[in-house]
């Protein structure tokens, strides 16, 4: 079986205490069939410092951008350019809009967020989105930005079956999180319920949103086997059958080779081969 976590964090994990390095933390993904990570980051600067903790492996793939809570740090457009053309690297964000954190820079947020889908569809790479509290202006400027040029998915996905639609029309991925595992998720699993299967992500979301039953301890990749097993039961499929549709979504999407990555071996020398 085949799994795929398509965000984490997987800078910013407790390496003091909890694991050793990162090929601790791939190999505890790994024992749980989780055998592909996608490395999410949320500054440029931070892109750098990941790049170099995780290295070059054939089982962790990049995003570069930079999270909306962050847009305050100084950044250079032909940078993220640059850094994004990287063949390692195969989507940019996280980006998006938050407006339950900081309502005083909408605009700021905005014109981040649209610069980029820009590159996206310059670069022909989707971008990972992030929404809290501003559905509307995300949809407008997905839209306006015709970001079906370039594709997307919305990450950590907790909203109702009439935003999904929204999202899904326009060709969007959706990626539901450790939040579907929770007792007081039966809307989500309603969501879950009612999202096409061949538009389906699974993340963690690492180190946050950690999923039952280990809630109240740091999240990692290799929860990502529970995730993918409530999700399997709402959707009334097998567990096999649901990897394999995610990870078929996930190289469908970031315009991967599922064959390589189905025949991944992390103690081989292969390169990535981005089509």
């Amino acid at each position: 079986m085949f799994l795929i976590d398509s965000h984490c964090h997987l800078d910013q994990l407790n390496y003091k205490t909890l694991h050793s390095n990162i090929a601790d933390v791939v190999n505890k993904a790994r024992l749980h069939d989780v055998k592909l990570i996608l490395a999410v980051c949320t500054t440029i600067s931070k892109f750098y410092e990941m790049k170099s903790m995780i290295g070059c492996r054939n089982d962790v793939l990049f995003s570069c951008g930079i999270h909306p809570l962050n847009i305050n740090e100084p950044y250079n457009f032909a940078e993220m350019y640059r850094l994004a053309s990287d063949k390692s690297v195969i989507a940019l964000g996280e980006t998006g809009l938050d407006y339950y954190y900081q309502q005083n820079n909408k605009a700021q947020q905005q014109e981040v967020f649209q610069e980029h889908i820009r590159l996206g569809r310059i670069l022909n790479k989707p971008v990972i989105v992030h929404n809290r509290c501003a559905t509307e202006d995300i949809i407008a400027i997905l839209c306006n930005e015709k970001v079906s040029e370039c594709g997307g998915v919305l990450h950590c996905f907790n909203a109702d079956c009439k935003t999904a639609k929204k999202l899904l029309d326009i060709g969007f991925y959706i990626s539901f999180s450790g939040i579907v595992t929770f007792r007081n998720a039966e809307a989500l699993r309603e969501t879950v319920r009612y999202v096409p299967i061949d538009k389906l992500l699974l993340e963690t979301d690492s180190p946050y949103l950690t999923p039952v039953p280990y809630r109240g301890k740091e999240n990692q990749p290799a929860y990502v086997f529970n995730i993918a097993e409530c999700i399997a039961k709402i959707k009334g499929i097998s567990l096999i059958n649901l990897a394999t549709i995610t990870t078929n979504n996930f190289c469908r999407l970031f315009h991967l080779d599922m064959q390589f990555y189905l025949n991944l071996d992390t103690k081989s020398n292969n390169k990535f081969e981005i089509k």
